[in-house]
């Protein structure tokens, strides 16, 4: 499922049009996006958590090379599922 797919089955859920229906998947992505970068966790009981989690600088190498190269610090997103979804899947 893409994004396409995934308007396209909430329009349907919620019985309203396509535009309306996309305008609410990008309101959530968008605020999912907002609360990470602040660095607040997101959790929607039943289906998972959001964070954001620190990864530390580190020294790699190039596979071509075997040459050490420096990879620098970033922040990545992390989601964890909650029971009523992995439960869902499981079924």
């Amino acid at each position: 499922m893409n994004k396409d797919d995934l308007v396209r089955s909430v329009a349907e859920q919620a019985q309203t049009t396509k535009t309306s229906a996309s305008q609410a998947v990008n309101a959530i992505f968008d605020a999912i996006t907002e609360s990470l970068k602040k660095g607040d966790s997101l959790t929607l009981v039943g289906f998972g958590s959001f964070k954001a989690t620190r990864r530390a600088a580190r020294q790699g190498r190039n596979p071509r090379t075997g040459e050490p190269l420096a990879i620098p610090a970033t922040t990545i997103p992390s989601f964890t599922p909650g029971k009523g979804l992995r439960d869902a899947v499981n079924q």
